[in-house]
């Protein structure tokens, strides 16, 4: 195999210690209108989950919170640290996020949330622009129209993003079947 084609296939890889799991916009208001709303929070509380046990920072945010509500009470629980409030559907380009990305120092970022064909695919779009290697969680992102979330899909993937799933990127991050870790996270996705 030669150089280039290394290099090509290296976005597919996931190292917990460059990983950021950024969930975007799983609010109240937005999820009434979301018809797989349950599966999808339910997939972003898995992702949470499991980035806490491995140790992988996650970031949170909030579309207009006065207008669309809070962040569904089951990731708000499980996320102490808040949020950032964003009106801007790039996450890159509210003025509060990108100094919380930047700082963590990670250049991976798992996707997850509201709406593929909007919030999803503009700040996958803004991270891929600003040289950010970026997995989008098929099953953990949704819209309220399937057709919408599906294009979305295609454009992220054109843009080269990885498109992947819950499982898969947890089981990539862990990198082996041993220890407590192993067993939290096969427990998670049971």
């Amino acid at each position: 195999m030669c150089k280039d084609q290394v290099e090509d296939i290296s976005r597919f890889f996931l190292d917990r210690d460059d990983c950021l799991l950024l969930v975007v916009d799983v609010q109240d208001r937005l999820l009434s209108a979301i018809p797989d709303c349950d599966e999808l929070v339910q997939r972003c509380a898995i992702m949470v989950e499991g980035c806490q046990a491995l140790s992988v920072p996650i970031l949170l945010t909030q579309q207009y919170s006065r207008g669309l509500g809070p962040t569904a009470s089951a990731l708000r629980e499980m996320i102490q640290d808040g949020h950032v409030e964003k009106l801007h559907f790039d996450c890159c380009r509210e003025p509060g996020f990108l100094p919380e990305l930047e700082g963590s120092g990670r250049k991976t970022v798992l996707l997850c949330g509201l709406e593929t064909h909007i919030c999803i695919l503009q700040t996958c779009l803004g991270l891929r622009n600003r040289g950010y290697k970026v997995h989008v969680l098929a099953d953990a992102v949704s819209s309220r129209d399937p057709r919408k979330r599906q294009l979305a899909l295609e454009l992220m993937r054109d843009a080269g993003a990885v498109i992947s799933n819950t499982e898969t990127a947890l089981f990539q991050m862990l990198g082996k079947a041993e220890g407590g870790e192993f067993k939290r996270i096969s427990a998670l996705v049971k």
